[in-house]
């Protein structure tokens, strides 16, 4: 009993300090200036239909969620870090749709089994520390024949390729705890939700990126941006010579992943897998390998 008491102790300190990380920052600007795409192209990739009650998992400020409520689905937009629903609100009102905003873990959504016609998540349930957990959830919540659908960066592209980075500089994940690009990889994604789904259809696709004119551009907007980036960051407060050493890294990288021409900006091409399904119809809610 005293195990499973600290292991929820653990999972909620686990949990704060992701949405504390989220809330750094500002996510909602940067997914609105670099990748302002990505959400429409996972909703159509879903062929959202008008009246479908759809599911937007680690929803942020609506990247995803917006696009499917302007298809005139019944939105609800869940995300751990309700910090972010404040610009989603301004954006949905911008473009005249309402949605509804729920504070949940995608490892345990406060919603009911089979409610949803479409469960989607762009780059957000990947985020979730422990992966078997949320893909069990996505499936959980979706009805049978529903819509799974997911956009998340591969590890061979360059955000994946950042957070590969940016290991070494920052604290040891906990036990348990696997890294977000996995969701990249159809093989790994595939494994998590197991015969659940079916209809798989898996591809890589890139978004260009023209928003730095050189790398370090690309750092200090990450830097006061992006949360996981800032987090690692002030893990090295006071060791000036990590925090040079992942300046270089990161810079280096970026450059890397650079194609520059004159003094136009430079563009970066971001990997990313679109991946859809279909709920299985026997409406089997177990475990991947129960």
């Amino acid at each position: 009993m005293n195990d499973q008491a600290d292991q929820a102790d653990a999972d909620r300190v686990l949990k704060e300090k992701h949405r504390a990380m989220w809330a750094q920052g500002d996510y909602p600007a940067l997914a609105n200036e670099l990748i302002p795409d990505l959400g429409a192209i996972l909703v159509e990739a879903c062929r959202l239909k008008p009246r479908q009650r759809v599911l937007d998992v680690g929803a942020g400020a609506g990247n995803a969620a917006i696009p499917a409520a302007m298809m005139g689905s019944e939105v609800v937009a869940s995300d751990l870090t309700p910090e972010m629903f404040d610009a989603g609100r301004r954006q949905a009102a911008d473009r005249g749709v309402e949605l509804e905003w729920v504070e949940g873990d995608a490892e345990a959504l406060p919603f009911p089994d089979n409610e949803f016609d479409a469960v989607i998540s762009c780059l957000g349930v990947m985020f979730a520390p422990h992966h078997q957990a949320g893909a069990d959830e996505l499936v959980r919540v979706c009805k049978p024949g529903g819509t799974i659908g997911l956009l998340s960066w591969t590890p061979e592209g360059f955000i994946g390729q950042m957070f590969k980075t940016m290991k070494p500089f920052a604290p040891p994940p906990p036990p348990g705890a696997e890294p977000p690009p996995l969701w990249g990889s159809e093989d790994h994604v595939r494994e998590l939700l197991g015969d659940r789904v079916t209809d798989i259809q898996a591809r890589k696709q890139r978004v260009t990126v023209s928003s730095f004119h050189q790398p370090d551009d690309f750092l200090r907007y990450f830097k006061s941006h992006y949360g996981p980036t800032i987090s690692v960051y002030k893990s090295l407060a006071g060791d000036e010579d990590k925090v040079k050493a992942l300046d270089k890294a990161l810079t280096e990288l970026a450059d890397a992943f650079s194609d520059a021409h004159g003094d136009a900006p430079a563009q970066m091409d971001w990997e990313y897998l679109l991946l859809t399904g279909k709920k299985v119809r026997s409406g089997n809610n177990a475990k991947a390998g129960q």
